[in-house]
């Protein structure tokens, strides 16, 4: 397939994967031509984070919405006086038009012969591949002995909702006097410049049509150090440069001037599986398999994972976000996880999330312990965090072990107030402060902290998180009281008849004696011996008096008060989605 018989290596041979007929039908709403259609068919490799070869996705389906973590390469092509080949790719590309990008840069196809690691054979006859295809190089002007590969980078770089690059990208260099014949399909323009030329057009000092690929700004702001350019046509010198390493650039949508953020669904799913499977390693460690199982119990049973990947949401909006910000956030999901574990057996909870709580399918000597071991398991997580710096661990760890505290003390207080006939409205906001606020502040402090923003904007996503949160804790009574059992996962009303004292409960027992707070009274706490009769009785009555008006009115407030803390940040891709989070709660009942 290689060689001599390249050239023959067309659209036709390449390993694909049938695009179905709604992704079809979306690139020819957006204007792609069959050559590139044809080419978003091409099955690239799916990897984890270090690399390992998972399986084949087509390439749309490795770049729409959410996107998939694949393998890339990216050639640095030098002539022999050391000018850098830079390509502006074309028009008619589906994903980065028009911006200017190293020499070639593309993916090793799920063959063979392009998955092959040693010596990075694979991606090299990628390299030699797309380099003919897209700049009409003769593949004898480029042989396989002639690249050096010198490291990898992991990024992310969003375009708009639909169209996202997620790649562990291979570098190679090569030095090669070529004859060129641009396929006008692939690259509009192509220049040759000098590291001074370079750096130039990196700083902005002068003007060219167009902007700088956010993965080629990574490579040449990053990554690239002066001994590359003093290694060209020294293949000894160019072995030495090789670090073994994957460089974590994070997310850098934001070095594409036109970039458009994702919603909240897709930030969320970009990064979950990463997160899910940090939580699943650090569970399933343990030699004890109902341990194990009983620790995943919740974990497997699903879960939005907003408090997961949280630290990540916030990070890439006001800093450089990495993947340590996903080691803390499924150490703070685990947490909160244990919280659940523990809670559904305070409360007598019998399901969550539509299953048994975890007391109820393992036993309650389990499910305590297991909850025991999620704790301590979470800062195994947490103190093992990538990017962590050894002098951070302390101020960490001691953050943590505070939100645990105030959660428990939120949790405490809770358990107090069912036994309380009077519970004030500040004493309710104390307590949801604590058993719920202090986890959404936390994430958001602690993403702002790790991706390296100054003491205002953390102070500034501390305050979010706590407004998110009390609104978050407020709308969940709320939805409690407003939907049914089946959207609930528990029994509607549950609440209520177990005493909790909500928002609405309180305000509603400092209104005037009625009827309607007589059936409210009558269902308060009665627990398993309420019927539902009583129950939808007792939920009018928070209707009827008002307490369901003023818990919502309450909640507003709080959105109202975390838009004003986003409205204080620099605009950026990323802060579609903290929007987004930021009104989810309030459009479940709106």
């Amino acid at each position: 397939m290689y060689g001599d018989d390249l050239a023959g290596y067309q659209i036709d041979d390449v390993p694909s994967v049938e695009i179905d007929d709604k992704l079809k039908q979306m690139l020819v709403d957006n204007s792609a031509d069959s050559e590139q259609i044809s080419l978003m068919s091409e099955a690239v490799i799916v990897v984890d984070e270090n690399d390992v070869q998972i399986g084949p996705a087509s390439k749309v389906a490795a770049h729409h919405q959410a996107g998939m973590l694949h393998r890339a390469f990216s050639v640095l092509l030098f002539d022999s006086n050391n000018r850098l080949l830079l390509q502006k790719r074309a028009g008619d590309k589906v994903t980065f038009p028009n911006v200017w990008a190293n020499s070639c840069c593309s993916h090793p196809l799920n063959s063979k012969e392009e998955s092959e690691l040693e010596d990075s054979l694979g991606v090299k006859r990628a390299a030699i591949r797309k380099l003919h295809q897209e700049l009409g190089i003769d593949p004898n002007q480029v042989k396989l002995e002639d690249f050096h590969f010198i490291t990898k980078m992991m990024y992310s770089a969003r375009m708009n909702e639909d169209w996202i690059e997620r790649e562990i990208d291979h570098i190679l260099i090569i030095q090669a006097d070529v004859d060129l014949s641009i396929n006008q399909n692939e690259v509009s323009e192509i220049k040759w410049v000098t590291k001074d030329e370079l750096e130039a057009m990196l700083v902005g000092e002068v003007e060219f049509d167009g902007e700088i690929a956010p993965w080629f700004r990574c490579i040449a702001g990053r990554v690239m150090t002066d001994d590359w350019w003093d290694c060209i046509g020294n293949p000894e010198r160019l072995l030495e440069l090789r670090d073994g390493l994957i460089h974590d650039m994070g997310d850098v949508s934001h070095m594409l001037s036109y970039a458009e953020g994702a919603g909240l669904t897709t930030s969320i799913m970009e990064v979950k599986p990463l997160v899910e499977q940090r939580i699943s390693d650090s569970l399933c460690a343990s030699k004890h398999s109902r341990l194990s199982s009983a620790m995943m119990h919740l974990i497997d049973g699903g879960g939005k994972r907003l408090r997961a990947t949280l630290p990540w949401l916030v990070g890439k909006a006001v800093g450089d976000s990495h993947s340590g910000l996903l080691d803390v956030g499924a150490a703070i999901e685990i947490v909160h996880n244990f919280t659940l574990v523990h809670d559904d057996i305070m409360d007598d909870d019998d399901t969550r999330r539509g299953l048994n709580a975890v007391h109820i399918e393992y036993g309650l000597p389990t499910a305590i312990n297991a909850g025991d071991a999620m704790l301590a398991i979470a800062f195994e997580r947490l103190v093992g965090a990538k990017g962590l710096e050894h002098k951070d661990v302390g101020p960490m760890v001691n953050r943590l072990a505070w939100m645990v505290r105030r959660v428990s003390e939120g949790q405490q207080l809770d358990i107090e107030f069912e036994d309380r006939i009077a519970v004030s409205e500040a004493d309710y906001f104390e307590m949801i402060e604590g058993k719920t606020a202090v986890m959404f502040l936390t994430c958001a402090e602690v993403g702002a902290r790790m991706s390296g923003a100054d003491d205002d904007t953390i102070e500034c996503m501390a305050e979010w998180g706590l407004a998110v949160g009390l609104c978050f804790q407020l709308m969940d009574d709320l939805i409690d009281v407003l939907s049914d059992s089946d959207t609930l996962g528990k029994p509607a009303g549950s609440d209520l008849a177990q005493g909790k004292r909500t928002l609405m409960v309180i305000h509603a027992l400092s209104q005037p004696d009625s009827p309607e707070l007589d059936n409210l009274k009558a269902v308060l706490g009665k627990g398993d011996s309420a019927t539902q009769a009583e129950i939808d009785l007792g939920l009018a009555a928070l209707n009827e008096i008002g307490s369901v008006d003023y818990a919502r009115e309450k909640a507003e407030m709080y959105h109202k008060n975390a838009h004003a803390c986003l409205d204080r940040l620099p605009e950026s891709p990323a802060l579609l989605a903290l929007r987004e989070l930021t009104d989810y709660q309030l459009k479940r009942i709106s």
